[in-house]
Parts: C-alpha cells; structure tokens; sequence
C-alpha cells in the first residue's frame, strides 16, 4: 500500500470502468504514487476499442480511401473492382482484437493496477460492491461511459434494432439498411455500409450534423447523396415493424414505408449511471453528473466522473484528457500537495468549455474546434466570421481533381482571438490541431500572420483566410 493509503481502506483508489478513460485516470493517480483498482463488468479497454472509434474508423477507412484513388487520373485507372467486404471486416476484427481484452488486461497488470471483474455498486462515501463483494477507497471515480439512446417509437424497441454495437462487430452486410439519426454515429455508418455495398436509407429529423456550420450537413447530404444513399431530412418513423421472417418495416408521419434488412439507432447517447447505486446517494440523474473542473462530482469530497458519464463532452480524447487532470487531481488531494485548479492549471479540464475539437470521418471529413457561429452569438461574443473555399487551394488541388471543401473561422472582435474553425473536405482532419492550438492558446490575428504554412498544401488554407479577414476591414 502507498505511503498516502489509509489503513482502514483497501485503496486509494477505486475506478469503476475499465475503458480508455478509466485506464488513464487510474494509470495517472499510480504514478502519483497512489494504490488503485479498477473495476470492469466488460472488456477492459472499454467501448472506444471494441464498438466505437477504432471498429468504426476501420469500417470507414476502406471506402474512403478507394473514394480518394478514384479522384486521381491514373489511381482511377488503377482502380477497376469493389472493396472486398470479407478482408474489410477481417481488418476491422484485427482492431478489436476478436473482441478479447488480453493485451489490454495484461496492460493494467504491468501498470501496477489491480483489475477486479464485475458488477459494482456505490454503496456509500468510499464504499464499492462488486458481485456481493464489498470494497474500500478514499476516493472513486466513475468513468462508465454511456448508452445509447433509444427514442419512444412505436414498435421500436420490439424490432431489436441494431445499435452502434451492433454495426460496428457486425459479420454481414445487410442488403438494405435504415439509418436512424443524422448525427456522426448515423453518418459514419451510412457512408461505412454504403461503401460495403448495402442500400442506406438514413432517416434525420433535423440537418445532418445540426450542431455544425449549416454548410456542413448541406455538404454531407449531397455526399451521401452521389454515393446513392437515400437520405430524408425531416422523416421520422411512427412505427416500426420487424416481420417472422425478420424483414424491417418503417411507417414514416406521412404514411409511407421504407422495407430494409436492419435498422440502425444512432440518435446519440446518455451517461451511463444505471445500476451504479446512485440513486441511493441522491446522485440520480440522465443528463450527466455535475463536476467541477477537476471532475470532483459537486456535493462530495470522495467521488469523481469522468467523461463521458458526466455528460461534458462525449468523446473518447476529451475523456482521456479530463482522466489525466482527474487522476492527478485525486492524487494531489489524497497526498496533501496542492491542487492546481486555476483555469489552465495542471488538474483542470479547462478546454472542456472553450475548445473541444471533434472530426467525423466521413467522406468529406469534418473537422472541428471551438464555436459555432450561431453558438458564439448565443453566448453574446462580437464576432466576425470568414469563409475560404478549400477546393482553390494548390495543396487541396493535388489531392484530389476537383477537391471540394470549406473553412471557416469565428473571430472573437473584442480579443482578436480565433474562438472557432470548421473545415470540410478530404484529408481535413489534420487540419484540426492547428486550429486547437490558435484557441487554446488564444494567439491574436496578428500573431497568427507569423505562422507561415507550408506550400503546397492544404494548410495554406490559414494565410487565406487571414488574407480574407483582413480585406472584410
């Protein structure tokens, strides 16, 4: 036991969630010197690398890159049959492991972490059953991820849809797929599934990716679109129906029918607290668990959540990011040093609120950090905002024949800082760091200027814009 343990308790310690998230708070409070368990009722690794990100990328990655050889003369020859659905799939089991947490349980071990298996429930302050086994710790944190949500439709639920799980380790193509959400789940997977040869209908109530730039779901949609995927904005089911022999039957508001092999549920996700005891610490509660910024749940002294379950920024980067503040934080508190909690400081998760950049890996890809141009008025911001059309760069030229694509910045006036970017486009991903770090950093216009990229790529796409927003005056 570490020299900060207590000696009425089992750890210091004890997160429960074996994910990317969990791993790293517990990995940074054991450098911290502090003796830690986690507990894990699945695969330690977590959603992140069996279901989500790396499965889904891999699903993604085939198609996009067959799309980007057909955009060069030459490549375009080179190119003259269709994806191997069976080698996509075998590559994209390759990421999961076959769905076996061996090497990342072997991890924990060497990282001097206890792993413990099962269920647990908080049962008091500091207090964690596992499968009738009780626990003790000076501190707890929850790092459980979320769920996905499933909307109140009729006959949904007894359809037994397919969730994000479900698509991501599925063995077969379904011949005809329903898309239930226009979000990055919903997108990623329609442009996956279509590329592996299903017909996609993907059904969304609002714009694609509606919490983007406007430009950036118009984009996708006529994407999806050329890809000869069905895509209807504004179509919600009123009842669905999954026949004896298993055939999918949508009834949309109007009245008509979309027939498909599987239905699809991506209509986002909620904090996953079910079954966690918290209703018994009057901690209940679907929209997350209110943190402070070094992810201390509000109201305690002993219990933290982090990333996704906390309901701050549901992605897999930020999570790791508030569980490296989270795990240091804890440590610092538990061994009496001081708790760097001013914004910006060591065990604060800061960019939370101002600067979280996300990229869906769609074809184009959407990059982004920071505000929304509708989002930086809402908060009251004197603002300017400035457009450039990436397909007129050089560098996008030589990526692709007739590249298309856009960027955009949101200018905070009164402090000459960037306070958002958006791009979209092929290969714009990378793109996205730079823009993180000119928010993060709040460096000014005129700084930026220094900041010369290089030539030709796509990144010349910065002294444009700056050269845009100088003209406006």
């Amino acid at each position: 036991m570490s020299t900060a343990a207590s000696k009425t308790t089992d750890y210091d310690l004890i997160v429960i969630g074996g994910g990317a998230v969990g791993e790293n708070v517990a990995d940074y409070a054991t450098q911290q010197g502090l003796q830690v368990a986690i507990v894990e009722s699945e695969l330690v690794g977590g959603e992140c690398s069996y279901w989500a990100c790396m499965p889904s990328k891999a699903l993604l990655r085939s198609g996009n890159a067959l799309r980007a050889a057909r955009r060069l003369p030459g490549t375009r020859e080179a190119v003259t049959g269709e994806l191997d659905v069976r080698a996509v799939l075998e590559r994209r089991t390759t990421f999961t492991s076959g769905w076996k947490d061996d090497g990342q349980a072997k991890w924990v071990e060497s990282a001097g972490i206890e792993l413990i298996r099962g269920h647990a429930t908080v049962t008091g302050a500091g207090q964690v059953k596992v499968d009738g086994r009780m626990y003790t710790a000076r501190a707890v944190a929850l790092a459980t991820g979320s769920v996905p949500h499933i909307p109140e439709i009729d006959g949904l639920a007894e359809a037994q849809p397919w969730g994000t799980r479900e698509a991501t380790s599925a063995k077969t193509v379904p011949q005809r797929l329903i898309v239930l959400g226009g979000g990055v789940a919903g997108t990623e997977m329609a442009f996956a599934f279509s590329s592996l040869g299903a017909h996609v209908t993907v059904l969304s109530r609002s714009a694609l990716l509606s919490h983007e730039e406007p430009f950036v779901g118009e984009c996708l949609a006529d994407a999806l679109t050329a890809e000869g995927v069905d895509v209807r904005i504004g179509a919600t089911p009123s009842h669905i129906d999954r026949d004896a022999e298993g055939l999918v039957t949508a009834t949309l508001e109007d009245g008509s029918t979309i027939q498909a092999d599987e239905i699809l549920v991506a209509t986002g996700r909620t904090p996953a607290t079910d079954g966690l005891g918290l209703d018994s610490l009057g901690l209940g509660g679907n929209e997350g668990l209110a943190v402070d910024d070094t992810m201390l749940v509000k109201g305690t002294d002993w219990l933290y959540a982090v990333g996704d379950v906390n309901g701050r920024a549901l992605l897999t980067h930020q999570g790791k990011y508030q569980a490296r503040a989270a795990g240091e934080a804890i440590a610092a508190r538990l061994n009496g040093t001081q708790v760097q909690d001013q914004p910006w400081g060591r065990h604060v998760a800061t960019a939370d609120h101002t600067a979280v950049p996300h990229v869906v890996f769609s074809d184009p890809e959407v990059a982004s950090v920071g505000k929304t141009e509708a989002k930086a008025r809402e908060a009251g911001l004197h603002i300017k905002t400035v457009e450039y059309d990436l397909g007129s760069i050089a560098g996008s030229s030589l990526q692709a024949d007739d590249y298309a694509g856009r960027a955009k910045l949101v200018v905070d006036e009164d402090r000459g800082v960037i306070v958002g970017a958006t791009f979209i486009g092929q290969d714009v991903a990378e793109l996205l760091h730079s823009a993180t770090i000119a928010i993060v950093g709040e460096v000014p216009i005129d700084r930026l200027w220094h900041a010369v990229p290089s030539y030709p790529t796509i990144s010349e796409v910065w002294l444009r814009l700056l050269e845009t927003y100088t003209s406006q005056g």
